[in-house]
């Protein structure tokens, strides 16, 4: 699996195994990260993504595979031989320690000087914001502020890969997204190889050069957060990132898509005819238009619904529309302010909606059972 981002390959994880006991935890996995990346690790719960992280950090050594990093195979190295500095959720500040004596810890045990250590805290501390905050202690700080001195203490050493285990799950909504801003902007600034874990859809897309989706112990996707949420390459990718209609298709002559006595135009695929599939778009690929509204003969991607419900969400609006084509499900369609104004559209309007071929997809229907 390769990356795509320029630069030298800095670490290279193959074949990957790791078992608890008679659970396979990872199948598998072979990754390989450039250097000066920022790559986050994301899926549900369970799937895999910690262990993989705590795996390249020798925390929990893996049953079988390799880790290569910067050329060298760490694969059977205690942590403390590993060239990272890692940051989790909890912080993990030293509650009897100031800010400055969190931060010189790594320093003091790599034998700097006293001279050289003082520089080294100030300097961290003005990086992350913080320049006056050295004398004080962890409890007097707030959560934000906590995570930027983990940040700093992991850095201090100037490690080649940076670790963070969903090191923003803890804060609220508003001093999470400032944070994501500035850890992405110090690490643009280092250059420092970055691995994070979240389960955060909006944090990965928002922060990650590639993104690795895993699920049950596997990789399922690796790509950049436009490919990932654009061209996603199974139903799980689809439905994990963001919102996905899901319509239950038949593929007929041509590849189309038949859902009831309508057929479809679609994205390219590789089904054959009688194929039962899952046709998917997203919200905001829906294009709406106005009752009556008449399609070229070209375009027979236009069906009737009823807007049954709108929900205001400040820059869209998200409709719910139904079609007895679609049985007992819903589509649900995200519309501009601007195009509900020009249409004039409101609940219990009739309406015709657009579903473009080159956004509507079609993936295998997932096993039953």
């Amino acid at each position: 699996m390769q990356p795509t981002a320029s630069g030298e390959l800095y670490l290279s994880i193959e074949n990957l195994w790791k078992a608890f006991g008679d659970f396979l935890a990872l199948k598998d996995i072979s990754l390989d990260i450039k250097e000066s990346e920022f790559i986050c690790f994301l899926g549900p719960s369970g799937c895999g993504k910690t262990t993989l992280l705590r795996a390249i950090a020798g925390l929990d050594l893996q049953t079988k595979g390799t880790i290569m990093q910067d050329g060298k195979d760490v694969s059977s190295l205690p942590p403390s031989e590993r060239d990272f500095g890692i940051v989790f959720q909890s912080y993990a500040l030293f509650p009897n320690l100031t800010i400055e004596k969190n931060i010189a810890f790594g320093l003091e045990n790599a034998g700097r000087s006293k001279s050289e250590i003082a520089v080294r805290v100030q300097e961290l501390l003005d990086l992350v914001g913080l320049p006056d905050q050295g004398k004080k202690y962890p409890a007097q700080l707030s959560g934000g502020q906590q995570q930027r001195i983990a940040l700093a203490r992991a850095i201090a050493t100037n490690p080649g890969l940076l670790l963070l285990d969903e090191p923003l799950s803890a804060l609220d909504a508003k001093v999470r997204v400032h944070l994501r801003h500035e850890i992405h902007e110090l690490q643009r600034k280092l250059g420092v190889t970055t691995v994070m874990v979240t389960h955060d859809q909006e944090e990965a897309l928002a922060m990650a050069d590639r993104i690795v989706v895993m699920n049950h112990g596997v990789i399922e996707q690796v790509g950049s957060p436009t490919e990932i949420y654009r061209e996603p390459v199974n139903l799980f990718v689809a439905d994990f990132i963001g919102e996905m209609n899901q319509i239950q298709s038949t593929v007929i002559e041509g590849g189309r898509l038949s859902v009831g006595e309508k057929t479809f135009a679609c994205h390219d695929h590789t089904f054959t005819d009688g194929d039962l599939v899952v046709a998917a778009i997203r919200p905001e690929d829906v294009i709406p238009h106005e009752d009556g509204y008449q399609p070229s003969a070209q375009n027979q991607n236009c069906i009737d619904v009823l807007l049954h419900e709108m929900e205001f969400l400040g820059s869209f609006w998200r409709c719910r529309l139904q079609n007895e084509r679609f049985g007992q499900s819903e589509l649900i369609a995200d519309f501009s302010i601007n195009a509900v104004r020009r249409l004039g559209l409101g609940a219990g309007n009739n309406m015709v909606i657009e579903l473009p071929a080159d956004r509507l997809m079609a993936f295998e229907r997932p096993e039953v059972g």
